[in-house]
Formats: C-alpha cells, structure tokens, sequence
C-alpha cells in the first residue's frame, strides 16, 4: 500500500464518520413519535369515513374547503357554535390546529378582533371529500368593564390553518369583551 492509497482511505473512513455522526444527530432532534401522536406515516381515522394513510393526503388548502357556522347555542349571555370547515376537494387531505378569525360590519369595515385560543390538545383530522371538521367558538353578548355597547359583526374570515388565504361568510352576532373570540384547535364532524 503506498502513502496515496492510505491517504484516500483515512480520508474516505473521515468522511463516512462524519456522516454518521451528523446522522445520528439529526435523528437526534427530530421528534419521537409517541403512542397518542399521530405520525404520517400511520394510519388516522378520518373524519366521515373508515382509516385513511396520512402519509397520502396532504394538508387542506383553502381553495378546498367550505366554511360555515353551525347553530348556535344560546345561555345567560354566553353563545356557543361550531365554526365548520368541509372538504369540497376531491381528494383527502387534513387539518391540523387554529383557524384565524376577522370580524367585520354591515359596512365592510374590520372589527376589533381578540383571538383566543382555548388550551386544548390539537390532533390531526383528515378528511375525506365531503366530511367536516369543525372548532368551538365561544363570545360573550353583554359588555363587561368598561364596555357600554357591543359591535354586530355582519361577516367573518375565516383563515384555515396553516393557510394564508381565506374564506368569508355571513356571521351576524354581537360580540363583547373586547371582540374576544374564544376558539378550540379543528376536531372531527360538524357539531359541538
């Protein structure tokens, strides 16, 4: 063996060292999958339907989904609804945590919004075309603080997660504290 050869393998056997090592180190940090969260690569249950492969449908875009406002549940001055995202695409795909929310008047002009997002565990929700996700709104109707009258909204945008263009429906309501709106992290179906 002469001194090129055993040059090229020591810097041959560096290299793969150093590989291995940066390997190892990635995998490292990236995120252990537990038994309650959901990777992936696994299959998930989803939302209208039997088991779908994760790994095939990809996050929902806006272009793909409807949005509404289910009922509205109404007790001393407290309301409650579901604020629903439907799957219009013709594939599957998910939803995975907050929506964002921007209230608006009659006259087309922004409301105070306060976004408040309920302390509530996010899971993964994928659907299936025509199946719904849905999150709990929560507003209060009567003033507080300093407050002498409340906002009627007229409508409501509705940013899905993770997305950066939105959808907008009618939403008549008034809403208290401040515009606060309290929201819970996208679940499965249509109702509360």
């Amino acid at each position: 063996m002469n001194l090129i050869d055993s040059t090229y393998r020591a810097r041959r056997l560096t290299a793969v060292s150093t590989a291995a090592v940066a390997l190892a180190a990635v995998s490292a940090c990236a995120p252990v999958a537990s038994a309650s969260a959901e990777s992936p690569a696994v299959a998930v249950k989803a939302a209208g339907s039997a088991a779908v492969s994760a790994g095939t449908a990809g996050r929902c875009r806006t272009g793909g989904l409807r949005a509404s406002v289910g009922r509205v549940d109404a007790g001393a001055g407290q309301r409650y609804a579901p604020l629903v995202l439907t799957n219009t695409s013709g594939k599957s795909c998910w939803v995975y945590g907050f929506v964002g929310l921007v209230m608006f008047d009659a006259k087309g002009d922004a409301l105070r919004t306060r976004v408040r997002r309920e302390s509530v565990p996010a899971h993964r929700v994928t659907l299936r075309p025509g199946a719904s996700a849905h999150a709990r709104l929560h507003w209060a109707t009567v003033p507080s603080g300093r407050e002498t009258s409340c906002p009627s909204a007229a409508r409501l945008m509705i940013i899905p997660p993770d997305e950066v263009a939105h959808l907008e429906i009618p939403f008549t309501g008034t809403v208290c504290g401040d515009g606060r709106l309290d929201v819970t992290p996208m679940t499965s179906g249509a109702r509360l």
